[in-house]
């Protein structure tokens, strides 16, 4: 099956798309349709599509899509292009590198682009101390590498994830990941001494406090695991998957005192809310908190592949040489990428940006709750905020009523995601250079959306 080749110009992407929303056929459209009907013969129904528009250019805030549709972009490709699709620094700097050398293999024969990211985060990230990096290609393996480097540097096995989070797909990273559907059911056996405590979630919890959550799970790991068997404890500062939640307040530097008063690793996942997301460069740093070990990945290099274990030198550097790497980690191309998008992070201050989002939307999110009762809470930071769905009487998820917005918003034309446990979680995540004017439109869209639904 083919699809006839377009008449029209050549699209560029990047800044130079047109910033506005503009549909000329329904959502999908044929040519869309067209090609997931090949991807439905070609490809893996593992490998979902959420919205099934197939993409012919992007920048700033907006996707065009193979039939002509300019869609808003709440999504960013799940918090990876930060700094815009296309962005022109990034994709400078990969042309230049590209013509040069696409590949060598770092642990074969290194190259200045490999040393110069780790130089970056070493900087960049929090904690005034000496630190290593060793870059990865995602996010679950540079987690999977993480809790490598804790087992080796402590010689203790186990590791105590939280209820919601969500850390891969890998079989070590599934089993750290609470939710079965879609990304653990039927794939077990799963990796051993992987144990769970509970999260602060403040919109469930019962009116605790961040201590109190705290001293809840530490109270579940002395009991159920023990400090002498733990290697780590591990935790998105701000959950992602999970629901966008955000910890009470001193949460999160309690089980950190905890962790160093027990010879713990503590490792901060920052896959989804690194890179100036949450209005910070780390979401740690909201908390005044100085993780051992950071993992990063998805903003890092502006779409490309690449991820990254920063932390305490005497831990990074436990693992004997050869332990740590891969064919692919920490390729040229994602390299250079990376370092042009630090510096647009750091030249635009983008972290500025992603508040000053953060201030649009959460105003207009608190005045949809106001006026809809279903909107159960409003909650994130900078450029990663999201609403929780309920059925305004019982204070139930409701997830039928979230993928109905979803779906309306799509064929309006805005990009939204969902997640969360219970499927109740809609979560905006733009791009940190998408206009005040595409914000506000797509919150538009998203209003009239709960109004249909």
């Amino acid at each position: 099956m083919s699809i006839a080749p377009s008449t029209e110009p050549a699209v560029v992407g990047g800044p130079s798309l047109p910033q506005r929303r503009e549909l000329v056929t329904e959502i999908p459209g044929p040519r869309s349709r067209a090609l997931h009907a090949r991807k439905s013969a070609a490809v893996a129904s593992g490998v979902g599509v959420t919205l099934p528009v197939y993409v012919e250019a992007a920048g700033g805030g907006v996707v065009r899509d193979v039939d002509g549709n300019t869609l808003i972009d709440f999504g960013s490709g799940i918090a990876v292009t930060g700094v815009g699709n296309a962005a022109p620094a990034v994709a400078e700097a990969v042309q230049r590198q590209a013509a040069a050398f696409t590949h060598t293999c770092f642990t074969i024969t290194g190259y200045a682009g490999y040393v110069e990211v780790a130089e970056a985060l070493n900087a960049l990230t929090p904690g005034d101390f000496d630190k290593r990096t060793a870059l990865f290609n995602s996010g679950a393996e540079a987690v999977e590498n993480a809790v490598k480097i804790a087992r080796h540097h402590t010689g203790k096995q186990a590791v105590v994830a939280f209820d919601h989070a969500y850390h891969g797909r890998t079989n070590l990273t599934m089993a750290l990941t609470a939710k079965s559907m879609p990304y653990k059911s039927g794939f077990g056996p799963f990796a051993p001494e992987v144990y769970r405590a509970p999260l602060s979630y403040p919109y469930r919890d019962g009116g605790l406090s961040g201590a109190e959550a705290a001293a809840r799970a530490i109270s579940v790991i002395e009991k159920q695991v023990g400090a002498d068997n733990l290697a780590a404890l591990i935790v998105e500062p701000i959950q992602g998957e999970g629901g966008f939640i955000v910890p009470a307040p001193g949460f999160l530097p309690a089980l950190l005192a905890w962790a160093r008063a027990n010879d713990v690793v503590f490792i901060a996942d920052e896959v989804q809310t690194g890179f100036a997301r949450t209005g910070a460069m780390f979401a740690s740093e909201h908390e005044g908190i100085e993780p051992d070990l950071i993992v990063t990945a998805k903003g890092i290099a502006g779409g490309l592949p690449l991820s990254a274990v920063t932390g305490r030198a005497e831990i990074m550097d436990s693992a004997h040489p050869g332990g740590l790497g891969g064919t692919y980690t920490g390729n040229p191309l994602a390299c250079a990428a990376a370092l042009a998008t630090i510096e647009t992070y750091r030249r635009d201050d983008l972290a500025e940006r992603a508040r000053e989002l953060e201030t649009l939307f959460r105003g207009r999110l608190n005045a949809l709750r106001t006026a809809d009762p279903r909107i159960g809470d409003v909650r994130g930071r900078g450029a990663m905020m999201a609403i929780e769905l309920v059925d305004p009487a019982a204070g139930a998820p409701d997830a039928a009523l979230t993928g109905r917005v979803a779906a309306a918003a799509h064929a309006a034309g805005l990009i939204l995601l969902t997640c969360g446990t219970y499927g109740n979680v809609i979560r905006f995540l733009p791009p940190l250079v998408i206009s005040d004017e595409l914000a506000r439109e797509g919150l538009d869209v998203l209003r009239d959306s709960l109004a249909a639904s």
